[in-house]
């Protein structure tokens, strides 16, 4: 039998997966026992303020600290200072907020303990420059490489060469005390070295590795960056670096969890679920392109209807002048690649609750959408060419919006094959 709601039912998969990654959900069976001295929680991440919420809630004992959040992702707490900054371009509010940080976990002994709260977004929201680099160039570089296509770890492997607190750095200032980090992941293979820039743990990379990623995409840079990356003998903590000894990092969620929790109800809901993984990166037109060879392979099949489901991290490098976002841009392709084919329903959506930089989480398109564009007079594949999904989807009303989900695993995709009518 074919699913009567496609639109209803797809947007049911990605309220099941950003509800499997709630803080106050999965937070709370991972905290750790109280210390016999004092308890500082720190954090950064879009999860930050909501994760601190769920520590207050179930900390036996006294703490305090401070965390930062994205602007409108603020939740209240009592006894954690929550800072909102802004991102994906970090600002002057959250490099203070880092410094502060910086300062909350120096002087502790062994007998205290950091909490340190980490999830998406964290890394251009803790953000807190090296020496000898200004944060306006920072921020130039943190744009150029948001436009150019990089992934995740490329950015963050630039960022951290570019930081006092990323890449190891703050788990070094907090030593000898020990440091549970809560984590919830948002990037491709759950890499914590990745995830936040992995300000608590032992970073691979290397100065070496930041100048070959900005060479890749042929980014210029300020001067103070090239000096930095050229000169800097102050490497991040590496593996076995003895002050990171005492960390202990805890996954409290991840975007296979999530994508698991969407297949569950999808089969609730008479659906089979196909997950194509949890990790998939590349041009969101390139991997709308090859899901859409997939659905449409599908489509004379018996065991319908069936569900395609993908996570990771879509890039779009940016060539045009329109609005738009990773996961928008991956539908209006998916949409034009499927021709309208009539069996096919899809979403595409960021599990925050904002794609890129607008206000929506993503778009959904169905076998109707060409029809209706052209009835708008919307020109979709000048649009993709313009990067300018946005003003593709809005006016079809087919824009997802979630607001803040204070939560973060990245990139949610669900392609809906029916039966044949």
């Amino acid at each position: 039998m074919p699913i009567a709601d496609p639109s209803s039912f797809l947007r049911g998969l990605l309220d099941a997966a950003v509800a499997a990654a709630a803080p106050a959900a999965v937070l709370p069976a991972h905290l750790p026992a109280p210390p016999r001295g004092r308890t500082v929680v720190v954090g950064a991440g879009k999860a930050a303020a909501a994760m601190a919420r769920a520590v207050e809630d179930h900390w036996p004992g006294p703490l305090s600290g401070l965390v930062i959040t994205r602007h409108g992702y603020g939740v209240a707490c009592d006894r954690v200072a929550v800072i909102e900054a802004s991102h994906p371009v970090p600002d002057a509010l959250g490099m203070e907020a880092a410094r502060r940080i910086l300062d909350l976990v120096r002087g502790l002994g062994s007998d205290d303990l950091v909490l340190f709260l980490a999830s998406g977004g964290g890394s251009a929201l803790m953000t807190l420059p090296a020496r000898g680099v200004s944060l306006a160039d920072k921020q130039a570089v943190t744009r150029a490489l948001l436009k150019c296509g990089a992934t995740i770890a490329e950015i963050n492997c630039v960022r951290k060469h570019l930081s006092a607190i990323k890449g190891g750095r703050l788990a070094a200032a907090a030593s000898p005390a020990p440091l549970v980090t809560l984590a919830i992941s948002d990037v491709p293979g759950d890499d914590p070295s990745v995830i936040a820039s992995g300000p608590t743990v032992p970073d691979p990379s290397s100065f070496a590795d930041a100048r070959a990623i900005l060479r890749k995409y042929d980014i210029a840079v300020p001067a103070s960056v090239a000096r930095r990356l050229d000169e800097a003998d102050d490497e991040t903590p590496k593996p076995g670096d003895r002050r990171l000894a005492t960390g202990d990092y805890r996954l409290i969620a991840t975007p296979g969890e999530s994508l698991a929790a969407a297949a569950a109800a999808a089969r609730s809901d008479g659906a089979a679920p196909v997950l194509l993984s949890d990790r998939l990166e590349g041009e969101a037109r390139i991997v709308a392109a090859a899901q859409a060879r997939r659905a449409l392979a599908m489509t004379s099949g018996a065991d319908l209807p069936a569900v395609m489901l993908s996570g990771g991290e879509v890039t779009v490098t940016v060539r045009g002048a329109g609005r738009g976002g990773p996961n928008t841009e991956f539908i209006l392709a998916l949409a034009l690649a499927l021709e309208g084919q009539p069996q096919i329903h899809a979403l595409a959506a960021d599990t925050d609750g904002v794609d890129g930089t607008e206000d929506n989480a993503g778009a959904r398109c169905g076998p109707a959408t060409i029809a209706r564009a052209a009835a708008l007079q919307l020109d979709l594949a000048s649009l993709l060419a313009n990067n300018d999904s946005y003003a593709a989807f809005a006016p079809l009303g087919d824009l997802i919006l979630t607001g803040p989900t204070r939560t973060n695993v990245n990139d949610f995709r669900a392609i809906l094959i029916q039966p044949r009518s």
